[in-house]
């Protein structure tokens, strides 16, 4: 009890962030480092296809083993002792699995419409599957960060029915009204949209009619 203590006293909160294949890799891992930044101790869940896609589009190998990953992103984000903890994907002893220990926030960045698909039929075939379904049970703020197009019929009806349970599906469609310049630009309009649905500062995106 007293360690559970010292981590509430140490961070401003806990989330859980999930990767999986879909393309967009670059969000997770900006969001990851605002999160950190920001001073929230992270559950990180990263599907095989996210490792993939995360080596394929930003050159980041993150390690399979749980405690290596953990070590690897602490030390790539500078991060607090203890404040990234990955899990493997079949931890099912971890505490994103239980409803009385789990992070009430969640946000799977990027999320592909086989996740999508998963948690909206209560699958939890996986860590990632079982934590969303988790938060969605407690009541808690579940955002999906959708990357595909064009969207089937079925695509669409499940995500209808999660928005109908109060997820939030937040499509990786970033916008270009604040003029951007780069990449990274439209990364961090898609990043500060999903700080500001998380209630959490930031000043990477500007906001509609300030400069």
């Amino acid at each position: 009890m007293s360690n559970l203590i010292a981590d509430e006293q140490t961070f401003n909160g806990t989330i859980t962030l999930a990767i999986t294949g879909a393309s967009g890799a670059g969000y997770a891992l900006r969001l990851l480092e605002c999160l950190v930044a920001a001073n929230y101790r992270l559950y990180v869940l990263c599907s095989s296809a996210g490792r993939i896609v995360l080596d394929t589009e930003v050159g980041v190998k993150i390690p399979s083993s749980p405690e290596k990953a953990s070590a690897f992103l602490t030390e790539k984000y500078q991060a607090k002792v203890g404040q990234i903890t990955v899990f493997g994907k079949e931890q099912w002893f971890s505490p994103v699995a239980s409803g009385s220990a789990a992070p009430k926030k969640m946000v799977v960045c990027p999320c592909s419409t086989g996740t999508v698909a998963a948690i909206s039929h209560g699958m939890s075939d996986n860590l990632i599957e079982r934590a969303a379904d988790v938060v969605i049970k407690e009541r808690g703020q579940l955002i999906l960060v959708v990357r595909e197009t064009p969207f089937s019929t079925l695509h669409l009806q499940n995500m209808l029915s999660l928005s109908q349970q109060n997820v939030t599906i937040m499509p990786a469609s970033p916008g270009f009204y604040h003029k951007a310049e780069s990449i990274n630009d439209l990364t961090d309009f898609m990043v500060g949209r999903i700080l500001d649905h998380l209630e959490i500062p930031q000043t990477i995106m500007p906001r509609w009619g300030y400069r």
